[in-house]
């Protein structure tokens, strides 16, 4: 087994915590994973990492040496997809991340269309609500909102989202329009913890910055969970303006306390900076930034208070 082939197979083991995960990740028997280890530690003079028979930890010189790993065989598919021309030609696979329900609602729809384009290339799609760092998780685009300070990536603002207080009509009706964030803590508030608005709700008022801290009655893991709640009105939440602007649309739900929203958040398409960007790379950025750039939806523009 050559050097190339072990190192795969411990960044796999690092990757999937197990030996047997890591086995059947690279179609090969446990047994092979166990002795391609064994043999990197004894020639390297070393151990790599500490296992039991229920968890397993790398050690200080296992965590530089899969970092060296990545940057080593990340190098080797660079020279393999230059040498074939694939930062001519899109081709090869394509990682993309975005936040769950926008994902859904605006990436996912254009997936197919980039695909008829470049029938060379092959997308995985992953949509999360958690920040995913896009060098360790081999992500080659991300969408993100909210403000970014990397350096290392290309960013280009696709368009903004504003972050809303809403409910239906039916719970204003029976329990009153909030005239100041502060009112809301005497309401039914229902929160998503799979947003990063849940914790503290902040807002503005002329130019001072108010944070508060609620206590909801009802959480939930995902934001539509949220927003199917608010529309059956029982409760009150705070999501993104793309989230609910059908559900605005068709009045169904109700914005409220506009006046003390905060600057609303860009929603941008990221890539990393490099010297020769990839075509699979370059095209599909280019293809979400003039595709998302013309969707009303996302320029903050979702009105509809009472």
């Amino acid at each position: 087994m050559d050097r190339f082939q072990e190192m795969q197979i411990f960044m796999a083991v690092a990757e999937e915590e197990g030996f047997a995960a890591a086995a059947r990740r690279l179609n090969i028997s446990p047994p092979s994973v166990t002795r391609a280890i064994a043999a990197m530690e004894e020639r390297i003079g070393t151990q790599l990492m500490s296992r039991t028979t229920r968890s397993l930890h790398l050690s200080e010189a296992g965590q530089r040496y899969l970092e060296d790993c990545r940057r080593i065989l990340s190098e080797i598919d660079e020279a393999e997809e230059a040498a074939a021309g694939s930062y001519r030609v899109p081709r090869g696979q394509l990682t993309v991340t975005a936040p769950v329900m926008f994902g859904e609602s605006y990436i996912a729809p254009l997936l197919t269309d980039y695909l008829d384009q470049y029938p060379s290339v092959h997308l995985n799609a992953l949509l999360v609500d958690r920040m995913v760092n896009m060098a360790d998780e081999g992500i080659d685009v991300a969408v993100r909102i909210g403000h970014l300070q990397d350096s290392n990536l290309n960013i280009v603002k696709v368009g903004e989202v504003r972050q809303v207080v809403c409910a239906a009509p039916a719970y204003f009706e029976k329990y009153g329009r909030p005239d100041h964030p502060q009112a809301l803590g005497s309401g039914n508030i229902v929160m998503s913890s799979a947003s990063h608005l849940l914790s503290d709700w902040q807002f503005m008022e002329g130019d001072k910055t108010l944070s508060f801290r609620f206590d909801p009655r009802l959480i939930v893991t995902a934001n539509q969970a949220a927003i199917n709640i608010a529309c059956l009105g029982w409760g009150i939440t705070r999501v993104l303006s793309y989230q609910v602007a059908r559900h605005v649309a068709r009045g169904e739900l109700e914005i409220v306390l506009q006046a003390f929203e905060p600057p609303a958040l860009p929603i941008q398409v990221v890539y990393q900076k490099s010297n020769r960007v990839p075509a699979k790379v370059r095209t599909f950025a280019d293809f979400l930034v003039d595709r998302l750039g013309y969707d009303e939806t996302l320029k903050a523009n979702v009105r509809g208070e009472g």
